[in-house]
């Protein structure tokens, strides 16, 4: 069972006691809150599966405002809690910040490096499962033209798109790509309508699959294509049941196994960066009941057979945040 500590507003005070040490780790949640169907939530479910698999509980809570996230470090890590866990990029400053303070804290950043002794990073090739779900979406699509709709407009989100790119121009060469970013702050992580707006726009492009690599944004987005009767493909969680039949696949990011493992692990963990691709487990793309009828033997051979190359490195999909640019697709 786990114990809720909301945050009443920006302004607010964190409902957190700092009295007595906490003989459990700490979960802090994105903006967009721990229910927004992906990435959050995915984390979420890590940290309830290693609750329920050892019977312990662990602290949580939900940010509303970019100024409450150093004050959340503090306050756990003055509480005891250990280890500390952050989703999201975003943290990387207040976590620079803080590390130093509490040395014996550990703490886990995920989606973000930040060098120091008591830190592990988990940051995922999100590029490589981007490019076995374009490869499915250009075989899914009748059009040839296909979208992407990213959340904030960042260098991680133009990853995934550059990933997805490749992958799809890998199956048909002569494929459009339309892609489009939510914003540029972190609201846009949590605007389903602007994503709404943003897939009736591709489909009257002609697109007939949309990637959605959004956050809650992205609820929008398959939603949407759902009701156009056009095909989606959902991120970071297994978001295929939200519109089952709908949904071609989902790519996983397995954010809920990078929370588990660190709580497992616990303090004293290994410290440093954890990159987790294909070759680890820590990416894919999801297959069950729902999609089924939507992707063929054929098509799943194909896509995995791509995935055994990924792993092996004798397929390299190019990474975006490594040189900033990205063969298949122009931004």
């Amino acid at each position: 069972m786990t114990l809720m500590k909301k945050l009443l507003g920006a302004g607010a005070a964190l409902a957190l006691s700092a009295a007595g040490a906490l003989a459990e780790p700490a979960l802090i949640f994105d903006l967009g809150g721990k229910f927004d169907k992906s990435f959050n939530e995915a984390a979420f479910t890590g940290a309830t599966r290693w609750a329920e698999e050892t019977g312990e509980s662990f602290r949580e809570i939900e940010l509303q405002s970019e100024a409450q996230r150093e004050q959340a470090l503090r306050r756990f890590a003055e509480a005891g809690a250990n280890p500390i866990v952050m989703t999201g990029f975003a943290f990387g400053d207040a976590l620079g910040q803080v590390a130093g303070d509490y040395p014996e804290t550990d703490f886990v950043i995920i989606d973000m490096v930040v060098d120091a002794p008591n830190v592990r990073s988990v940051v995922f090739n999100e590029h490589e499962g981007s490019y076995l779900v374009g490869m499915l979406a250009a075989r899914a699509s009748e059009s040839g033209t296909v979208g992407f709709i990213g959340g904030m407009d960042i260098p991680l989100i133009r990853k995934f798109a550059c990933g997805y790119a490749q992958g799809v121009k890998a199956i048909n060469p002569d494929a459009t790509i339309i892609a489009n970013m939510t914003g540029t702050t972190p609201a846009a992580w949590n605007d389903p309508v602007k994503g709404s707006e943003l897939t009736k726009a591709q489909i009257s492009q002609g697109a007939d699959v949309v990637y959605a690599a959004a956050g809650g944004t992205g609820v929008g987005v398959l939603q949407t294509a759902a009701d156009e009767g056009i095909l989606s493909i959902g991120v970071d969680s297994n978001q295929n049941y939200l519109h089952p039949g709908k949904v071609l696949t989902s790519m996983m990011k397995r954010v809920d196994n990078a929370v588990y493992d660190a709580m497992k692990d616990g303090p004293g963990m290994e410290k440093g960066i954890n990159v987790m691709g294909i070759a680890n487990g820590g990416v894919g793309y999801a297959m069950d009941e729902n999609n089924k009828d939507l992707v063929s033997e054929d098509m799943v051979s194909e896509a995995n057979a791509a995935a055994e190359k990924i792993a092996s490195g004798e397929l390299e999909v190019h990474d975006y945040m490594a040189d900033d640019s990205c063969p298949a697709l122009s931004f």
